[in-house]
C-alpha cells in the first residue's frame, strides 16, 4: 500500500522503516528537512511541503500521523483537511488525547474524510520490527486497514477497540499502568540499593527477568540498562511525565474509579523534579530504554 508518514521522530522514522521492509511504497514529510533528505537517501519517497506530500500519495490516500500530541496534531489534520479528497484517511497512530482524536474525527467526518485513532505501544523497536496497535473508529475504515495492522504489528498484537477515539483511550489506559509498573520496580530496587546487602542489580534484574513472576519486557529492559551502567550514576532521576498518566488519573477522577497506584507513581514523577531518589533514576532510565525518551544527567 502507498502511505504518507508525517513526524520522522524516534517512533516515525522507525515505523516508517517497518513499513518499508513490508513493502509498503512509503512518502515521508516532517518539519525538519535534514530528516526528509536521510530518509530519501534511502530509498524513500520525499516532499518538503504539505502540498507536495499529498500529491505523491494514491487516491484514496493514507497519510499516517505520527507527531506529538496536542496543537500540533490539530494544526496538521486542519493543513491537510483542504488537500484531501473523500473517503482519503488520516491515521493518528501517536499519544493523542482521546477527546482530541473524537473531535478530528467528527472534523474529517464532516468533510468526508475518515479517521483512526491509533495508540502505538513497544518503543522504538517495536515501531522498528512489530509494535503493538489499539485502534478506534470506523468498522469499514478499520477492516480496509486491517492488513497494514496484521504486517506492522507482532503476531496478536492488535484489535479494534470501539468507535473513534476508543484506540487512544485504551493507550491511555495502558500508559497509566505502564507508570505504575515502573515505579513499582524504581521502588523495589531502591530498597535493594538501601539495604546493608552490596547487591549487583545486573544479576537481579537477570534473575528476575528468566521465570520470576514478574518477568516482563520492562525488566528486560532494566536488565540492559543495569548492563550498561550498573549504578545509573550519570542519571539525573528527572523523571518527565509526557501526559497520558495525569490523563488516566483524571479519568479515574471522573468515574469515580479508584487508582492509588497510578495516581501515586504520576506524583512520583512530579516528585522527582526536585527531590532525586535511586528509584527515579531506575524509571527515568526505562523510559529511555524501550521509548528513547531523554535522561537528564547530572
Amino acid at each position: 500500500m502507498n502511505i504518507g508518514i508525517i513526524g520522522l521522530g524516534k517512533m516515525g522514522y522507525a515505523m516508517g522503516h517497518n513499513m518499508k521492509d513490508k513493502g509498503h511504497d512509503v512518502v515521508v514529510y516532517n518539519r525538519s528537512h535534514e530528516r526528509i533528505h536521510d530518509m530519501v537517501n534511502l530509498g524513500f519517497k520525499g516532499a518538503f511541503n504539505l502540498e507536495g506530500f499529498v500529491a505523491l500519495l494514491d487516491k484514496p490516500r493514507t497519510v499516517w500521523l505520527m507527531i506529538p500530541a496536542g496543537d500540533e496534531v490539530t494544526k496538521t489534520v486542519q493543513g491537510l483537511s483542504p488537500l484531501l479528497d473523500m473517503d482519503d484517511t488520516i491515521i493518528d497512530a501517536g499519544n493523542s488525547n482521546y477527546k482530541d482524536s473524537i473531535n478530528h474525527y467528527k472534523y474529517l467526518k464532516a468533510k468526508g474524510i475518515n479517521f483512526l485513532d491509533v495508540g502505538t505501544s513497544g518503543g522504538v523497536k517495536g515501531a522498528r520490527y512489530g509494535a503493538c496497535f489499539m485502534v478506534g473508529g470506523e468498522d469499514r475504515i478499520v477492516e480496509r486497514y486491517r492488513s497494514v495492522f496484521d504486517n506492522l504489528s507482532v503476531d496478536y498484537g492488535w484489535d479494534h477497540m470501539g468507535e473513534a477515539g476508543a484506540g487512544h483511550y485504551v493507550k491511555m489506559i495502558h500508559n497509566g499502568i505502564e507508570y505504575g509498573m515502573m515505579q513499582a520496580m524504581g521502588e523495589g530496587f531502591e530498597i535493594l540499593k538501601s539495604s546493608e546487602y552490596d547487591f549487583d542489580f545486573e544479576k537481579i534484574s537477570k534473575v528476575w527477568n528468566n521465570g520470576s513472576i514478574i518477568e516482563s519486557h520492562l525488566m528486560e529492559l532494566m536488565h540492559r540498562a543495569f548492563k550498561e551502567q550498573p549504578d545509573l550514576d550519570n542519571v539525573s532521576g528527572i523523571v518527565d511525565s509526557s501526559g497520558e498518566g495525569k490523563w488516566t488519573v483524571e479519568e479515574a477522577l471522573r468515574l469515580d474509579v479508584s487508582a492509588p497506584v497510578i495516581s501515586s507513581s504520576l506524583f512520583a514523577r512530579f516528585k522527582s523534579k526536585d527531590d532525586v531518589k535511586f528509584s527515579e533514576k531506575v524509571v527515568a532510565t526505562l523510559r529511555h530504554q524501550f521509548g528513547g525518551h531523554k535522561i537528564h544527567k547530572k
